[in-house]
C-alpha cells in the first residue's frame, strides 16, 4: 500500500494505517506526495502524535497526520465521543452539531453527523444548505442554546474561533450547555482511542444524510431554532430602549465571519435599528471569509485589528466602533475620547457590564431580590474590580478557572443555589448572559452594550465617566499582561518546578517574597494542591497536578501611596500553545501609580522567576 520503497521502517507502519483509514482524496495525497519528496521529518511530525483531546476539544492546523486537523482525526473523534455519549444517555442520544464558515468546517461537520448518525442518534444539524445549495453557518452560541432547546445530550462546534486561518477546532458541549470539564475529557479522549478503526459506513456522509432527512433522524433546525435565539435575546437581554444622541451613532465588524446574518436579524428585530440610519458595517470585512484578507490575524484583541473600522468612524464622525470575532463568540468595543480613540481591555468591558447589570438589579422588585440574591463570577485571571465592587456594593462574587467551560458550570451551580446571575466574564473578551446559554456570547454582548451605552449616554454619562467614578470608588486596577515562548513543552514543568524548588529547598510551602520588591500575601498553587489564606490549606478551585498554575497576592515592600496597594498575579501554562502565560494585575490610588506596580511585578517575575535567558524562554507582551 505504500508509495515509495525506501520509506523508513519507522515511517512505514503509520503510512500504511493512514492509508488504510484515510478516505478523504485530498489528505490521502498529502501524505502520498510527502512519502515520494522523502519528506521523512515532516511525516514524523504528522504521523508519530495523535491530536490530544482536552477540554477545548481538538485546535490544530489542518493538514493530513494523526496530529492535526483533518477528516479522519475529525471522524476518529466523532465516533469516540458518540460512544461515550451514547453509553452516558442511552434514553437520550440526541445531538446538535454546527459549523462557522473556516476552510474545511463544513467538510468536519459531514463526517461529525455520519458518525452520530451511525450510532442512532437523532441529530439537530443547524448548517444544512438549503434548496439553493447556499452555504449555512451558525456563530457559535448557537449550539449550546441549541442543546437547551431540544434537550440534547451532546453538542460540536466547527470552529477555530479566532485562530489563523489554517487552524480548525472541535469544540464539545455537555447535556447541559456548557463545554466539557474533567472528567468527561479524559474520558471521551480514551473512547476515542477505542475507536479509531472507522465505523463501517464512516465515510459514507452524503447517503447517511440523505438517508437521515428522510427517516427525520437528521433535522434541520437553524430557522426554528434562530427564530427562538432572537425571541429569548428580545425577552431576556432587552431591558432598556436606545435613545442615541446622534445618527448613524456606530460601527460593526464581523471580522470577516458569520456575525454579520445574526447580528443584522436582531438589530432589525430586537433592537430596531437600521443599517444606514442608526449604524455602517465595514463592508470589507461584512461577508464570511476564510482568508480574513483584511485583517494579518482574526482576533480583535490584537494590535491593528479594528483599524479599518475606526477609519471608517472617522470618516463618518461615529465615536462608537464594535467588533466580534469569527465566531462570534467573542466582543470587543473602541470608544473616541476627544480626538483619540481607546480599544477597551477585557477587563474593562467586563467591570462595565459588571457595574450595569448591578444598577439594572437595583431597580428590580424588592420580593425577587430577597429570594435571589445578586452573584457575579469571572475567572480568576481577569480582573478584581468586581470583587472589589461586590464587597462595597454587598453581593456575591466567585472566580473560577480559566475557561467558559468552569464560568458556565459555575453559573448553573449558583443559579441552582438561588442565586441571580446575570453576568459573568474572562478578560481574553468572552462574555457570558447565562439567561441566553452558559458560554460565551459575542452576539449577547453587543446586544446589552449598546443598551448600556445609549442608557448612560442619555443620562449624561460616558462609558470612561463610569469607568472613572469605579476607579474612584472601587480602586484603580490595571493589567500588565503577556507571555513567554518556550520551546520545548516540558520545559514548562521544568521551569515550574524550579520555581518551586526555591522556597520548598527553605523549607517553606511558599514564598515569603519576590525579590526585595514585594512580599507575599497570599499564596495558591492548583498543581499541587496548596492555598495559604483557607483553613486547611486546600485550594478552593479545583486541583489539577497534569498542568501548572500558580496565583499569589502581593504588596508592595516600600508603597508611597494613602491607599493600601496590592498585586495579584496568576502564570500558567498554555494548554493548546507553546506558551507560559503571565495575568498581573494591580491595584493603587492612580492609573499611573496601578500600571507602574504591575510593571514592576512584571519584572520582579522575570528577575526572580523566569530568568529568560538562562531558561532559554522568550519574552512578548
Amino acid at each position: 500500500m505504500v508509495v515509495g520503497s525506501d520509506l523508513p521502517a519507522d515511517l512505514r507502519g503509520l503510512v500504511d494505517l493512514w492509508l488504510k483509514y484515510d478516505k478523504d482524496t485530498d489528505t490521502r495525497a498529502e501524505i502520498e506526495q510527502l512519502v515520494e519528496g522523502k519528506q521523512w521529518s515532516e511525516l514524523h511530525a504528522r504521523l508519530d502524535s495523535r491530536i490530544s483531546f482536552g477540554t477545548a476539544g481538538l485546535r490544530a492546523k489542518m493538514e493530513a497526520g494523526f496530529s492535526r486537523m483533518n477528516s479522519l482525526t475529525v471522524l476518529q473523534a466523532s465516533q469516540g465521543l458518540a460512544r461515550y455519549i451514547a453509553e452516558q444517555f442511552p434514553e437520550r442520544k440526541i445531538a446538535v452539531v454546527g459549523h462557522d464558515h473556516r476552510y474545511n468546517s463544513d467538510r468536519f461537520a459531514r463526517v461529525t453527523l455520519a458518525a452520530f448518525l451511525q450510532l442512532g442518534f437523532k441529530v439537530y444539524y443547524l448548517c444544512l444548505p438549503q434548496g439553493s445549495q447556499k452555504e449555512e453557518f451558525v456563530h457559535t452560541p448557537m449550539v449550546p442554546f441549541t442543546i437547551n432547546q431540544v434537550g440534547a445530550s451532546v453538542g460540536v462546534m466547527i470552529t477555530a474561533s479566532h485562530n489563523p486561518k489554517m487552524d480548525n477546532g472541535y469544540k464539545v458541549y455537555y447535556a447541559n450547555g456548557c463545554q466539557i470539564i474533567p472528567p468527561h475529557d479524559r474520558l471521551i479522549a480514551k473512547s476515542i482511542e477505542e475507536n479509531l478503526i472507522p465505523f463501517e459506513r464512516a465515510w459514507d456522509c452524503d447517503n447517511l444524510i440523505s438517508e437521515g432527512l428522510e427517516s427525520y433522524q437528521l433535522c434541520d433546525v437553524k430557522e426554528n431554532m434562530t427564530a427562538a435565539y432572537v425571541n429569548t435575546l428580545k425577552d431576556k437581554l432587552l431591558k432598556t430602549h436606545l435613545k442615541p444622541a446622534e445618527k448613524p451613532w456606530f460601527i460593526y465588524t464581523p471580522m470577516h465571519g458569520v456575525g454579520y446574518e445574526i447580528f443584522k436579524r436582531i438589530a432589525d428585530n430586537v433592537l430596531g435599528l437600521c443599517e444606514d440610519r442608526d449604524f455602517c458595517y465595514v463592508k470589507e470585512q461584512q461577508n464570511p471569509d476564510p482568508a480574513f484578507p483584511t485583517v494579518n490575524f482574526p482576533n480583535p484583541e490584537e494590535k491593528g485589528a479594528l483599524d479599518m473600522a475606526i477609519t471608517l468612524a472617522k470618516a463618518k464622525n461615529i465615536s462608537l466602533v464594535l467588533a466580534n470575532d469569527p465566531d462570534a463568540d467573542r466582543f470587543s468595543a473602541a470608544v473616541k475620547i476627544g480626538e483619540k480613540w481607546k480599544q477597551l481591555t477585557g477587563n474593562e468591558i467586563g467591570f462595565l457590564f459588571a457595574f450595569y447589570e448591578w444598577e439594572m438589579y437595583t431597580c428590580l422588585d424588592e420580593r425577587f431580590k430577597k429570594n435571589h440574591p445578586l452573584a457575579m463570577i469571572n475567572s480568576t485571571v481577569s480582573s478584581q474590580m468586581i470583587k472589589s465592587m461586590a464587597e462595597i456594593e454587598n453581593f456575591h462574587f466567585e472566580d473560577t478557572l480559566t475557561g467558559f467551560k468552569w464560568l458556565g458550570n459555575q453559573a448553573k451551580v449558583l443559579e441552582e443555589k438561588g442565586y441571580y446571575v446575570p453576568f459573568g466574564y474572562e478578560e481574553a473578551i468572552g462574555y457570558m448572559f447565562p439567561s441566553v446559554e452558559h458560554d460565551k456570547d459575542g452576539i449577547s454582548a453587543a446586544i446589552v452594550f449598546l443598551q448600556m451605552y445609549s442608557k448612560w449616554q442619555s443620562e449624561g454619562r460616558t462609558l470612561i465617566d463610569v469607568l472613572e467614578a469605579g476607579y474612584e470608588k472601587y480602586g484603580v486596577f490595571k493589567e500588565y499582561n503577556g507571555y513567554y515562548v518556550v520551546p520545548d513543552p516540558a520545559l514548562t514543568n521544568k521551569l515550574f518546578e524550579k520555581i518551586r524548588n526555591s522556597y520548598v529547598s527553605l523549607g517553606k510551602r511558599y514564598p515569603s517574597e519576590i525579590g526585595p520588591t514585594f512580599q507575599v500575601m497570599s499564596f495558591r498553587d492548583l498543581t499541587v494542591g496548596f492555598q495559604s489564606d483557607t483553613q486547611d490549606h486546600k485550594p478552593l478551585l479545583p486541583v489539577d497536578s497534569s498542568s501548572q498554575m500558580i496565583t499569589a497576592t502581593l504588596k508592595p515592600v516600600h508603597s508611597q501611596n494613602s491607599i493600601p496597594e496590592r498585586v495579584r498575579f496568576t502564570i500558567r501554562g498554555s494548554g493548546t500553545e507553546p506558551k507560559l502565560k503571565v495575568y498581573i494585575e494591580a491595584v493603587s490610588n492612580t492609573e499611573a501609580a496601578a500600571q507602574d506596580l504591575a510593571l514592576q511585578a512584571w519584572d520582579a517575575l522575570k528577575t526572580e522567576w523566569f530568568k529568560p535567558s538562562e531558561n532559554g524562554i522568550s519574552t512578548v507582551f
